[in-house]
């Protein structure tokens, strides 16, 4: 019987202290780890290497960490993402998440907490799924995209993909907006979230991809 690979995580830190603790506490807990300690170095371990999740400070010398994750995107790198900073504003969260990142965690932060997140991020592909159809679309579960009907492809954020997807998992289900946000936008405390980011899915692929249930919430639609 096969034994599964330890996945391989990238951490990009330049607190070395904090690198060489959270590298120590991964490997102790059964990841393969490497480390970088700017943005640069970071966006070359990502693109030449192969990781289940990358790790990433916001604040980073050389190349900032945002801009390490538009780069490893724009590469068409599928690594689960989870930014750490200490900049933890609304409007934070939401440009991390914007920007491609699959998780966001505010420092300082419990090593349980990152853990969890993690194992969280690790587990979501296992079922080597590679996309789920929307009707005559599908979503592409590894470059976070829908794929049309005519071949066309429509990028989504992190929040939008991770929303969409939620609903395409169970498409004969009624997703309470409550629900949705403990979900999907566990980090928010906006009320008008959900609809904000089903507003955001509807300008991109059409009215139907969602459907208003009234009165109990959201519907993945046909497209």
């Amino acid at each position: 019987m096969e034994t599964q690979a330890p996945a391989r995580v990238l951490l990009i830190e330049d607190d070395r202290e904090l690198a060489g603790m959270l590298a120590g506490l991964l490997r102790e807990e059964g990841y393969e780890t490497d480390q970088a300690h700017d943005g640069q170095r970071g966006l070359h371990l990502g693109l030449t290497g192969h990781y289940d999740v990358i790790v990433i400070d916001r604040r980073l010398p050389v190349m900032d960490g945002l801009a390490v994750l538009a780069g490893l995107r724009r590469k068409a790198v599928t690594a689960r993402v989870l930014v750490l900073s200490a900049l933890g504003e609304l409007s934070d969260r939401v440009n991390g998440l914007d920007a491609g990142a699959d998780d966001y965690l505010v420092k300082p932060f419990e090593t349980d907490e990152l853990l969890a997140r993690l194992r969280a991020l690790c587990r979501r592909d296992l079922d080597g799924a590679e996309s789920i159809p929307l009707g005559t679309a599908a979503l592409d579960l590894l470059r976070h995209e829908v794929v049309l009907a005519r071949g066309e492809r429509v990028t989504l954020s992190g929040r939008e993909f991770e929303l969409l997807r939620t609903l395409a998992q169970r498409p004969k289900a009624i997703h309470p907006r409550a629900s949705l946000r403990t979900n999907v936008f566990a980090d928010s405390t906006g009320e008008s979230i959900v609809d904000t980011y089903v507003y955001y899915l509807r300008r991109k692929l059409g009215r139907n991809v969602v459907k208003t249930v009234h009165g109990l919430g959201y519907q993945i639609g046909a497209m």
